[in-house]
């Protein structure tokens, strides 16, 4: 397996995008990274965007991001899109953005990945591509009952006081899933745990990510 190194350059504030449909997606998909990232860049900036966020769910949405990024939160837009309806204003969905994003030239970009069986993440995912053309993106996973997990290209070990740290903001940030059955612990861990795996991780324990386009 090759290895290389997490290294986003001689910036040593690098600017990180993190596109979310949902409150909980971007803390499901890639907390595990944004706590490594935050560890290894302190004066990193984490642009954080959910798409869908309204009543509880943008309290939860803003709990998670101050749980995971903290300080380094540069940008913060949550938007009140409507849960499973975001193909039919895509429009609408893109023009955030052309407008509101593009202008960030982040060094790094968290999105859903294409194949993802949930309408609203694909949209998000291929909207990342027609906006951000030359930039490193990296497609993250988020486990559902429809069972759409793939086979990753690009993992990131995690530490235990990452994992566990993640699994236990998830937990406390989105008591609104919770009646959820598949909202447990136990997936997260299992899913982390699977991908670790795959990936030799010395903790066992990994995130996976899919990534179309690098130039070594």
């Amino acid at each position: 397996m090759i290895r290389l190194n997490l290294d986003l350059g001689t910036n040593c504030s690098p600017q990180i995008l993190c596109l979310g449909c949902h409150s909980d997606d971007i803390e499901i998909g890639c907390g595990g990274a944004v706590l490594r990232l935050a560890q290894q860049y302190p004066e990193c900036r984490f642009h954080w965007v959910v798409f869908s966020a309204t009543g509880v769910r943008e309290k939860e949405a803003r709990r998670g991001a101050e749980l995971f990024a903290g300080a380094r939160i540069g940008t913060s837009l949550l938007r009140d899109f409507q849960d499973g309806f975001m193909p039919y204003v895509g429009g609408e969905v893109k023009t955030v953005f052309e407008k509101k994003l593009k202008q960030l030239s982040p060094d790094l970009i968290f999105t859903h990945t294409l194949q993802d069986a949930h309408q609203d993440h694909r949209l998000i995912s291929e909207l990342t591509w027609n906006t951000f053309r030359d930039n490193l993106i990296l497609e993250y996973e988020i486990p559902k009952y429809d069972g759409d997990v793939g086979q990753p290209n690009v993992f990131l070990p995690l530490a235990a006081e990452l994992y566990e740290t993640k699994v236990r903001h998830l937990m406390y940030a989105f008591e609104s899933q919770h009646c959820k059955r598949w909202f447990r612990e136990e997936t997260f861990l299992s899913l982390m745990r699977l991908r670790g795996m795959e990936c030799n991780a010395e903790s066992g324990y990994a995130e996976a990510f899919y990534c179309r386009k690098i130039v070594l």
